[in-house]
């Protein structure tokens, strides 16, 4: 398979629940003065919990940083308390959107189904969807990785349109290697990325161009090999995007 890579590669921050308004003060500062400083073959965003939606805005609007949140639902308004519509995400500026993230479908039980939804909205909001997969550390050891990301992915794949499915973003989340102390190497990083990109391309050759992030434990020492692996076109970080220095080293990393 001809391997078409995308011009840019990005790098996003997910916070998850971490942040206050004095330290975030700080970081995107930090953020924003680091950003500058890199070339234009590398995008930033970072996704943040919604309080610091209007913060962040504020904050970055003069940036070239960009935000997002980490999460939205899959109802477009209601009596559904202590839900956000993709609208109102929207209205803050953010572009960007976490959508099935490995905690999401871990610990709030979120089905293919449900992610599906939640992208539809996202998109209807004018939001990118940063669409997450992943296989748990059983599921590895069971030899069912490319069974389970398959599954997934096809799921959007059969639900959305390909003028849709052309503005979303994939992330490539190995659930074993997250917070656990095991570590994917580049070459099962590598294999993963191809393999979803077959699927993208099997459905429409334009899909090929929709980018594919790493979300396992991206950090300031392996950044530079994973990035420069075929069909690693960025990167979904989580606690090294509350380092502004890990951060921006992961971003210069992504320089071409």
């Amino acid at each position: 398979m001809k391997l078409l890579e995308s011009k840019n590669k990005l790098i996003v921050g997910n916070w998850k629940m971490h942040g206050s308004l004095a330290g975030n003060a700080l970081l995107l500062n930090a953020l924003a003065a680091g950003a500058a400083k890199l070339n234009a073959s590398v995008l930033t965003a970072v996704c943040v919990p919604f309080p610091y939606l209007a913060q962040v805005q504020t904050l970055l609007q003069q940036s070239c940083v960009a935000w997002g949140a980490q999460d939205l639902s899959a109802h477009l308004a209601g009596a559904y308390t202590g839900e956000v519509a993709g609208s109102m995400v929207a209205e803050f500026g953010a572009r960007w959107v976490i959508v099935g993230h490995s905690e999401r479908r871990l610990y709030h039980q979120e089905s293919n189904e449900q992610v599906v939804l939640k992208a539809k909205r996202a998109l209807e909001a004018g939001l990118t969807p940063i669409i997450c997969v992943g296989e748990t550390l059983a599921e590895r050891e069971a030899g069912q990785t490319e069974q389970v990301l398959g599954q997934q992915l096809q799921a959007v794949l059969t639900a959305l349109t390909v003028a849709q499915a052309e503005r979303m973003v994939l992330a490539y989340e190995p659930v074993w290697a997250i917070g656990t102390g095991k570590s994917a190497t580049v070459q099962e990083v590598s294999s993963v990325h191809l393999f979803l990109r077959r699927i993208l391309a099997a459905v429409d050759a334009k899909l090929a161009h929709v980018r594919v992030l790493y979300g396992g434990s991206m950090k300031p020492d392996n950044a530079r090999a994973l990035l420069a692996e075929p069909g690693v076109d960025g990167g979904l970080v989580g606690g090294a995007s509350l380092q502004a220095g890990d951060f921006l080293a992961i971003c210069q990393a992504a320089q071409a």
